[in-house]
């Protein structure tokens, strides 16, 4: 998995409180670290403040190409806020956003309700404000496991499905970055694996850079280069081992993280084949037992 200059980044523990207001400057004393040269994307310092309330305290956070960000945390954390910032939709207080000059994005919206009473087969929809021809339509629809619908209607389609036809269409830019906001929502638990799956792929193919963003911890840490834990600022953040097992994000996410920490362990301890038969990873628990005695 691709990491910070090739070493997997140790846990960074939260230096903010929840008293810091965006209109101090630095009360505490930190300053934000020097744009990352090779990011497609950085922040830096951002600070959000509405109606008195802190949405974002000096978030600072980079992601690079060939590389699965998953930003965590609880509903009301301003997960979907950075993400506000970071696409240029809105503009924060303080702090800075730094793009590469070639940077494309492709966009995964939180929420899509499309129009029942108008009817729009997936194709008229891929087509909508796009140069894509048909034979582009149906080859993004090939990458996303998705060829079955294209002559569906939108309204008629599972959430899944849905899913795979936003992601299709988010590819159609030809994005170095592409940015999921809560993609597995309206998916059911098998769904979530098959997408989460189905991105890290098309990851590996392209060579895009992803920032996910879920509330959701069991699946998508197994499928993470790198997480960062936000609550209104960034409590922690590093290689998922590292922050499933760091004091602030136990604190903020309690039982729920011993659950997310079990399965990223059962993830990387091994693979299932087809038949649902585990076969440990070399230097596994499960490969040597008496590793899982030390």
């Amino acid at each position: 998995m691709p990491q910070s200059d090739g070493v997997a980044p140790a846990a960074e523990p939260c230096g903010h409180n929840h008293g810091h207001a965006c209109s101090h400057q630095h009360g505490h004393g930190q300053t934000s670290a020097q744009v990352d040269p090779t990011a497609l994307i950085s922040a830096r310092g951002i600070c959000i403040s509405r109606h008195g309330r802190d949405l974002l305290v000096d978030v600072d956070l980079d992601i690079r190409e060939r590389e699965i960000v998953t930003l965590i945390g609880l509903n009301g954390a301003g997960k979907t806020t950075l993400v506000r910032v970071l696409l240029g939709l809105e503009k924060p207080d303080r702090g800075t956003v730094h793009r590469r000059k070639d940077l494309r994005i492709g966009y995964v919206p939180q929420r899509f309700d499309s129009d029942a009473v108008i009817p729009m087969t997936v194709e008229r929809f891929l087509m909508l404000g796009s140069s894509a021809g048909a034979a582009s339509i149906g080859e993004v629809l090939a990458h996303v496991d998705a060829q079955s619908v294209r002559g569906q209607q939108l309204g008629e389609l599972s959430g899944g499905e849905l899913q795979r036809v936003l992601l299709a269409r988010a590819l159609l830019r030809q994005p170095n970055l592409l940015v999921l906001d809560e993609p597995v929502q309206g998916v059911d638990y098998t769904g979530e694996a098959d997408l989460y799956n189905l991105i890290a792929r098309l990851r590996d193919e392209a060579g895009f850079g992803v920032l996910l963003v879920s509330h959701d911890l069991h699946i998508v840490m197994a499928r993470s280069d790198r997480v960062i834990c936000l609550n209104r600022h960034v409590c922690c953040s590093g290689v998922p081992e590292t922050v499933a097992q760091h004091p602030a994000y136990g604190r903020l996410f309690g039982s729920e993280a011993a659950r997310a920490f079990a399965v990223y362990r059962h993830h990387h301890d091994h693979s299932h084949d087809l038949a649902g038969v585990p076969h440990p990873a070399p230097g596994s628990a499960l490969e040597d037992p008496a590793r899982g005695d030390k």
